[in-house]
């Protein structure tokens, strides 16, 4: 029997479902509400028969986690029923307009979510390259999108774009070795490998390809002098030491 995520804090089923899913559950599609919705709003939204929509979890803005639709039930969510029996949907309370942004503890909730999704449901890696041609081609990637399969802007551009940073950081929950390198130091000389996304003081934010100076460093992710600014070890390349 499928197994239900010990992070969630609120339960409503709602009747929107198939029970249960026909596939085993190797995806997983990431969807944003359009509204800054508690969990409890969220199951209120998909609590009528009328509706004919639902998600196996939802995550509000203060990072707490909803369930809707147990893992062994297929949800209503993505306008594929192929997609949605083999994928546990995840909806995330988002702003109301472009880009649909999520608050940070939404967006971490969403990391922890996701890696426990994939330790329990045996997915190794999450793998993400952007490219709806590879729909169910699970080997080369296991993450979609709603606006895959219907006329939407779902999961909105600012989930959308975080997908491989997503899959990034969940894969590095799943592999428990170290990601630090050795000669990685206070002072070390590193460049940020394109544009990557970073934790700053209160917001997500975006880091420019640079060469910076390693102020702080702090288990997987090191603080950047020049902007205070915190990037992901895997995001860095060292340039020299002190």
């Amino acid at each position: 029997m499928m197994s239900n995520s010990s992070l969630v804090s609120y339960t409503k089923i709602s009747p929107n479902k198939t029970s249960p899913r026909n596939h085993i559950i190797d995806t997983i599609t990431i969807h944003c509400v359009v509204g800054q919705l508690s969990v409890e709003t969220i199951g209120d939204v998909f609590a009528p028969t009328s509706r004919q929509a639902s998600s196996n979890y939802g995550i509000g803005p203060d990072g707490r986690v909803g369930m809707y639709v147990e893992e062994k039930d297929r949800s209503w969510c993505s306008s594929s029923s192929a997609n949605d029996n083999r994928a546990i949907t995840i909806e995330v309370a988002s702003d109301t307009s472009h880009p649909y942004a999520v608050t940070v503890k939404a967006y971490e909730a969403l990391i922890k979510l996701c890696a426990d999704i994939c330790k329990r449901n045996n997915i190794k890696e999450l793998k993400w390259k952007g490219d709806k041609s590879l729909i169910g081609q699970v080997d080369k990637q296991n993450m979609t999108v709603h606006r895959w399969f219907a006329n939407k802007s779902c999961p909105g551009d600012y989930l959308y774009r975080l997908h491989a940073d997503i899959a990034n950081r969940v894969n590095k929950l799943l592999n428990t070795s170290s990601e630090k390198p050795s000669t990685l130091k206070i002072g070390s000389k590193v460049e940020v490998i394109g544009t990557k996304y970073a934790t700053g003081q209160n917001i997500p934010a975006f880091v420019k390809k640079n060469i910076y100076t390693v102020e702080q460093i702090d288990s997987n992710k090191v603080l950047l002098k020049e902007i205070i600014s915190w990037v992901y070890v895997k995001d860095i390349q060292i340039i020299e030491g002190e």
